[in-house]
């Protein structure tokens, strides 16, 4: 089941509408850190380099040429920085898109059934900042690691495939249940889900790869949780869920 549905969202990511959404993404997190990045180097030179120049000793003319290698080794820095941020940058910018991706992938692989029920604003935007706090705590946890030789492949897969088949699970969850009964059938296939995660764990541990994360897992989740729907209403021979159109 959880290879099934792996496999589904990979083809996903070949699909017009996955292509257009990555594009976006990434246009956008590129320019947001763009212009971090002048901002950045503006508040460096306005306010950090005259610091630094009471400190240089007489140097005799050499002041234009140290406050220029000082102003290109700056901003080399600060690329370097911004550079580590676009794969938890792109989770930010893609969690506006990823009710689209549900949707898209509903309507097209589910036609007879009815389409999920977007998330609200407010819950949209708290699940974008948890979505993107996951990833940044999941990119802290695997440098930290990389001091701990023979534990550190096994703590980032152990600690993000939980964390990231949790939130994307829920995610897909959501669409169809209130929010308390999309977390009791997420505990209810809590092994199922953290095997999921552990999947979108691997995408996030490959370069470059890892900025389709967001896409791919929430593919992922939403074949993931039509499957455990259709499972247990087979089971219990009633239908799968619905949207949950009341207010949450």
């Amino acid at each position: 089941m959880v290879i099934e549905s792996a496999r589904r969202s990979l083809i996903n990511l070949f699909a017009s509408q996955t292509r257009s959404v990555f594009w976006k993404v990434i246009g956008l997190t590129l320019l947001i850190l763009a212009a971090l990045w002048f901002v950045l180097r503006e508040l460096f030179m306005t306010y950090a380099m005259p610091y630094l120049t009471q400190w240089l000793p007489d140097l005799a003319g050499w002041e234009g040429w140290v406050v220029f290698v000082a102003a290109i080794l700056a901003g080399l820095g600060l690329a370097l920085a911004l550079a580590l941020l676009i794969a938890p940058s792109t989770a930010l910018v893609a969690g506006f898109f990823l009710d689209d991706i549900a949707e898209d992938i509903e309507r097209r692989a589910y036609p007879d059934d009815p389409v999920g029920q977007p998330l609200p604003l407010g819950e949209a935007i708290a699940g974008t900042i948890k979505f993107f706090g996951i990833v940044v705590l999941g990119n802290l946890i695997a440098l930290l690691l990389l001091l701990l030789p023979g534990v550190n492949l096994v703590a980032f897969f152990l600690v993000n495939g939980y964390l990231l088949g949790r939130e994307y699970f829920e995610f897909a969850a959501m669409r169809y249940r209130q929010p308390h009964e999309a977390r009791l059938f997420r505990a209810r296939h809590s092994g199922t889900v953290f095997l999921a995660g552990m999947l979108v764990a691997a995408f996030l541990a490959v370069p470059i790869l890892n900025l389709l994360t967001p896409l791919f897992a929430a593919g992922l989740m939403v074949h993931l949780h039509k499957a455990l729907s259709a499972r247990d209403a087979g089971r219990l021979g009633r239908p799968p869920a619905q949207p949950a159109f009341p207010t949450r």
